[in-house]
């Protein structure tokens, strides 16, 4: 399995478009030891040639057509088999918006989100309507899936995927009415990825949620998780831990951007390594 960072900022980029503080500053006259960054977007793929997206950030279209590996062939339109949808926040779902046409994509949401986004905001009323909709799947917390990706029936799972809450609520365009009706652990979800004897665990934002995404991040090979919390994080892992940690999500006020910082060197010290775009892991 192979994943890909095709951005690891918070919301607004590094640098901000609006903002002089001494990252923002730093990056732009090159007086600061650290990369410029897109807003949080992920890529995985599971098997040579399908890819699937976590997130769909409002930098979609310029994050895709810079990745060589998702640009279209003379005998696919495109690689991207799917999107997995953490949440409904702005951030994770307005690139939606830039792909015009999903056709037979997949799009992976609890089903509070999937209601959020076909029912509740206008905007996104395109996506369940059209020829060229996409096919809604439902992600059930802690429900651990298998998705074949192989034309024999027969065959095992190409992946397994289990949704995991990670705390939260829902986005401020919904109504104080409609998030009644929403079950609180289907507002924000991680995912575990797993793939023969390799686990993978996705989190660009935690919020809390008890322990349960802490459970299945330390279980997993690689972990990637919410930069806000470093600290905390820190303490959680173990720095003599084989598994490897990354910390994406970057805001662009953090400490942590500025690779000679006291920060930045104590999380690399702890065995934390800083995503940043472009970034590809391997498992």
């Amino acid at each position: 399995m192979i994943l890909g960072i095709l951005g690891s900022a918070a919301l607004g980029g590094i640098p901000q478009w609006n903002c002089a503080c001494p990252n923002c500053a730093g990056i732009r006259s090159g007086t600061l030891q650290a990369k410029p960054r897109t807003q949080s977007q992920l890529a995985f793929s599971p098997l040579d040639g399908v890819w699937f997206l976590i997130g769909a950030s409002p930098e979609l279209r310029g994050q895709v057509l810079a990745t060589r590996e998702l640009a279209p062939t003379q005998d696919a339109a495109s690689p991207i088999a799917g999107l997995f949808l953490p949440s409904a926040d702005l951030e994770m779902v307005e690139g939606l918006l830039q792909l015009v046409d999903l056709g037979s994509s997949f799009v992976f949401a609890t089903p509070a989100v999937q209601r959020v986004l076909k029912t509740e905001n206008r905007l996104f009323l395109s996506l369940s309507t059209g020829g060229g909709s996409a096919h809604w799947q439902p992600l059930s917390p802690r429900r651990r899936i298998g998705c074949h990706l192989s034309e024999n029936p027969g065959d095992a799972p190409t992946f397994s995927y289990t949704p995991v809450p990670v705390g939260g609520n829902y986005p401020d365009y919904l109504s104080e009415e409609a998030r009644r009706g929403c079950p609180s652990e289907e507002a924000r979800v991680g995912f575990l990825l797993e793939q023969s004897d390799k686990k993978l665990f996705v989190s660009p934002r935690i919020f809390g949620g008890g322990s349960d995404w802490l459970k299945f991040a330390e279980s997993a090979d690689v972990a990637l998780l919410d930069s806000a919390l470093w600290q905390e994080l820190l303490l959680q892992f173990p720095s003599g831990s084989k598994h490897r940690k990354i910390l994406t999500h970057l805001h662009h006020e953090s400490p942590l951007l500025d690779e000679k910082s006291d920060e930045y060197c104590s999380a690399v010290e702890a065995g934390f390594e800083i995503a940043y775009d472009g970034m590809e892991i391997r498992l």
